[in-house]
């Protein structure tokens, strides 16, 4: 299973997921991360990710080989985390036929309400859920 995690800004997210996902991965599981910028990428690649790479085209590519794609809602949202998120970003992971597990991050005018936890706790709760995805 190819486990694709998308992050932006500076990636601290985008690490707790790797992280997370590393530690619960098979043997012939692949874990990508992909940074909106190169920031959350260097973030991102101290959780020692399988693969990594940066930028729209990296996410584009990465999102149509993907069986589940991991991140903050911002993903799916074109001009999200301040304009780092392309309409041709947003749409990939979109229109990809990959499980999208997203994490409901306040920011950037977009709210999603009824979620109370932290951030570690909402990483361990999707890293179950691509667990569960197998």
């Amino acid at each position: 299973m190819t486990i694709l995690i998308i992050d932006g800004q500076g990636g601290k997210l985008g690490k707790l997921l790797v992280e997370k996902c590393m530690v619960s991965k098979s043997p012939e599981d692949t874990v990508i991360a992909a940074g909106t910028n190169a920031i959350a990428t260097a973030n991102m690649l101290k959780a020692d990710p399988d693969e990594a790479a940066t930028g729209e085209n990296a996410i584009v590519v990465c999102a149509r080989k993907a069986d589940v794609i991991c991140g903050p809602v911002g993903i799916v949202i074109a001009d999200a985390m301040n304009g780092e998120v392309t309409p041709k970003a947003a749409r990939a992971v979109g229109q990809s036929n990959a499980r999208r597990i997203l994490i409901p991050v306040n920011k950037c005018d977009t709210l999603v309400v009824g979620v109370e936890k932290s951030m570690g706790e909402l990483a361990e709760e999707a890293a179950r859920e691509v667990r569960n995805k197998k």
